[in-house]
């Protein structure tokens, strides 16, 4: 049996469906997550914590159907120092800005593209789906992206001076004919 790869596709730890008809109310709205979304969020992006996640959006319908979001996304998380492993605090606070469009009109600008790369890392529109867009996957993104890549303690330090092994390096074993040719 021939398995597909939507199959393997986990899914995604976030969602949230919001009906086009909030694009015509132009009050900010607020998304929130619960425990087991938390829970999922940490464990996928290796974090120590993640509290007071806020997602404060506002839609505006445009031409062709299409739906701006505008938006800023705060959360408090705690990660791990690439030096020490000791836990490091950081607060997220990034705006958001993303393009909502029909499938079909995403189709027809992609047979446009020649050639991906020329797009200049251009953001692509996310589909509507159907009467809904899905706001999960967006913030999910969103707080990967903003995360610190290298977390680091301040003042950890990662000083790995020429000999400073050499010291702590057996003597005898399948390294040390290496080391004698080094050391010569």
């Amino acid at each position: 049996m021939t398995q597909s790869v939507k199959d393997d596709l986990q899914p995604p730890p976030l969602t949230r469906k919001i009906k086009l008809v909030e694009a015509d109310d132009p009050t900010d709205k607020t998304i929130g997550i619960d425990d087991s979304e938390r829970t999922a969020i940490m464990n996928l992006l290796d974090l120590g914590a993640l509290d007071d996640v806020e997602f404060v959006y506002r839609l505006r319908r445009g031409g062709g159907r299409r739906i701006h979001l505008s938006g800023r996304l705060r959360a408090s998380v705690v990660q791990t120092c690439v030096v020490t492993l000791d836990p490091v605090p950081a607060t997220i606070d990034v705006p958001v800005e993303a393009e909502f469009w029909p499938p079909e009109k995403i189709a027809a600008l992609q047979e446009q593209v020649d050639d991906p790369a020329q797009t200049g890392g251009m953001d692509w529109p996310e589909p509507i789906e159907g009467d809904a867009i899905d706001l999960g996957p967006l913030i999910y993104e969103t707080l990967a992206t903003s995360l610190d890549p290298y977390p680091k303690r301040p003042g950890a330090l990662f000083d790995w001076a020429e000999g400073q092994l050499d010291e702590r390096m057996p003597q005898n074993g399948p390294f040390a004919a290496l080391r004698s040719l080094k050391n010569s």
